[in-house]
């Protein structure tokens, strides 16, 4: 399918956002922006943040190849979330920790922190090296698109996921069991309560609990449900796979791109962060503010010269 471009608002009187929805085909012309440009200038690093807003991902080229390059090239969105992987985390598969990630299998698509009440909102990886095997190739998908797909075909599936809350839970380490609130759950597919429009994907069978909620009238549908789904997420349609290199970082949407891997041999090192939706969202913001002129709201000279908001902001 050709790609989709569908206007999402944050509040219709002051703006609105396009987001582009894509399946493999985005791997002819995948967002990327350098290095150097996010971190020499507020423009530059705009663009990349422009570009994790309309597609959900975006690449970084020419990264130096060190964890302390990365966590700078992270900390330019905002502060790092930390989680019980730590701040900035650097790992290979040696199994430190309790989780798949930590393993050389492959990975299906997903996203991270479904155990959670507020999963993180960006999620960046950096591969600083791969010895002595191959594989490992990233697996990325947009969970809005496979949404719109599952929404023109069956409708009625669609409303079971954006309905059924899903439980789900992490155990793998002795001394932690998180498991999000309430416990029941949040459904695969969530929209936002005043435009209706899709606003969450959360999916990660390897961390789901067991579904004791449901009634015995609903189970059948329930898996019918995401059967269907899984068949669109693992669709050659859907999947863009790139072989990510020391020096190219990958930042995605945890709320919306859902990433996996390929199976590996060898040794692989890498490192990344969490971000905070709120993060990210404040930067993109205030960044907007000062590169963006919108049809409905122009930023006066104080904020397109770089001073401080007026507190009479109309995006306030």
């Amino acid at each position: 399918m050709d790609e989709k471009r569908v206007a999402i608002g944050w509040d219709t009187q002051t703006w609105s956002r396009l987001q582009i929805l894509w399946g493999a085909k985005i791997a002819q012309s995948p967002p990327t922006v350098a290095y150097e440009e996010v971190m020499s200038s507020e423009l530059g690093l705009y663009k990349w943040l422009k570009n994790i807003d309309r597609f959900g991902f975006s690449f970084v080229s020419d990264v130096p190849i060190s964890p302390e390059a990365t966590e700078q090239l992270t900390q330019r969105i905002g502060f790092i979330r930390e989680t019980q992987y730590g701040k900035f985390w650097e790992f290979t598969s040696d199994l430190s920790k309790g989780d798949t990630a930590y393993t050389t299998m492959a990975l299906g698509a997903h996203t991270d922190n479904t155990y959670l009440t507020d999963p993180c909102g960006l999620q960046l990886f950096h591969l600083l090296s791969h010895t002595d095997g191959s594989g490992g190739e990233t697996l990325l998908v947009d969970g809005f698109y496979v949404a719109s797909i599952l929404n023109e075909l069956h409708p009625e599936l669609y409303d079971v996921l954006s309905r059924t809350p899903v439980p789900a839970h992490a155990a793998g380490e002795e001394g932690s069991l998180y498991r999000p609130s309430p416990a029941t759950g949040y459904p695969i597919i969530n929209h936002d309560p005043l435009s209706g429009n899709i606003s969450q994907v959360r999916w990660n069978n390897d961390d789901r609990s067991s579904m004791k909620q449901l009634k015995a009238g609903d189970v059948e549908d329930w898996y019918n449900a995401i059967r269907t789904w899984h068949s669109l997420l693992t669709s050659p349609d859907s999947e863009y796979w790139a072989q990510l290199t020391p020096g190219t970082a990958v930042v995605v949407n945890n709320h919306r791109v859902l990433h996996g891997r390929s199976a590996f041999d060898g040794k692989r090192r890498m490192c990344g962060a969490y971000v905070g939706m709120d993060e990210y969202r404040s930067k993109l913001a205030v960044l907007s503010e000062r590169f963006t002129l919108d049809a409905c709201y122009k930023p006066s000279e104080d904020v397109l010269s770089g001073h401080v908001r007026s507190p009479w902001s109309a995006l306030l």
